[in-house]
């Protein structure tokens, strides 16, 4: 009966999907909740300071660099939300609220210096030849004098991934024009957790002999996305940012759905089910309860991530310390 329920939600959900496209140009908007609420205007404001940037594209470096946290320190000792070097700091730090201070810790400056900073490598590359954003991210990380010499994005594999890591981020931070391309991996990933309906929820788990097998609900989506050779990240919040962001009314079979504590952060998210369409996840819901199907929509329902494999291979996989 599950196999059935299961192929007839993927059938019919591919087959109302069949024609979908990929989004057009306009202005580039934040998805929904991507940005905690606190730093939403912020980063909409300063991500339109010049051309070579966007507010999705801001959001993305902010997330790379701290995770959101305006207290990170690296063992480099890059300081705050933006990770800038005390020296950087120092050279290219702006007082953006008009306090009359400059605070490396204060997001309210941090992030603005961090646009304008972007900007100002920009107008350093702007006669490179080359796609101008790719050219300033080089430039952030490989300093503009390399990119200058090399013509564009120089040969240097750290730098060449920045970029590559950076772009791909841009697409989960960014709000979706037109609809989302529909995944090529999901029924890997659905045929997986379908085999794993029935057996026991375990928090922690990640489907280990020594766990009986069992999973929690990050543990899950991960393995089941393992299968088809995307490594997802273990934690729900950071999951939600491995691919762009379908509507309620977009979601296709494979799409993870996430649930939140606060609808307007999805570094609150708290939970994350495998979407196999007519409104039903694959849950691994609590202790005491099995791997089930339950229906998405909730007062915590959140939002959906249509993962891509370069969206998760993007995402950080360490964070500097608080």
């Amino acid at each position: 009966m599950a196999a059935c329920f299961v192929a007839l939600l993927v059938v019919g959900t591919y087959s109302a999907a069949a024609g979908l496209v990929g989004g057009g140009g306009g202005a580039v908007a934040l998805a929904k909740g991507a940005v905690p609420a606190k730093y939403q205007g912020l980063v909409q404001k300063w991500g339109n300071l010049c051309s070579a940037i966007n507010p999705a594209l801001l959001a993305a470096q902010l997330y790379q660099e701290s995770g959101w946290n305006p207290r990170a320190q690296s063992a480099a000792a890059a300081q705050g939300i933006a990770q800038f070097i005390p020296g950087t700091w120092a050279g290219h730090g702006i007082d953006g609220d008009g306090d009359g201070d400059r605070d490396v810790w204060d997001p309210a400056d941090a992030i603005p210096s961090a646009a304008s900073y972007d900007c100002e490598l920009a107008g350093y590359v702007k006669k490179v030849p080359g796609d101008p954003t790719d050219n300033m991210l080089a430039a952030y990380n490989a300093g503009a004098y390399r990119v200058i010499k090399s013509g564009g994005v120089p040969n240097i594999s750290e730098t060449r991934n920045y970029v590559r890591i950076i772009r791909s981020l841009e697409k989960s931070f960014a709000r979706p024009v037109g609809r989302v391309q529909p995944s090529q991996q999901a029924a890997g990933a659905i045929y997986f957790a379908q085999k794993k309906l029935g057996t026991k929820y375990l928090w922690g788990g990640n489907g280990t002999p020594e766990q009986g097998g069992r999973f929690d609900c990050s543990g899950l989506t991960q393995a089941a996305y393992r299968t088809v050779d995307i490594e997802l990240p273990r934690v729900a919040n950071d999951q939600y940012n491995a691919g762009p962001h379908p509507s309620r009314d977009e979601l296709l079979p494979g799409d993870l759905v996430f649930f939140s504590d606060d609808l307007t952060n999805s570094r609150a998210i708290h939970h994350v089910g495998l979407y196999v369409g007519g409104g039903y996840m694959i849950n691994a819901p609590y202790t005491g309860a099995v791997i089930r199907f339950d229906k998405i929509d909730t007062p915590d329902y959140f939002g959906a991530t249509r993962v891509t494999k370069d969206g998760a291979a993007a995402l950080p996989t360490m964070r500097p310390a608080a």
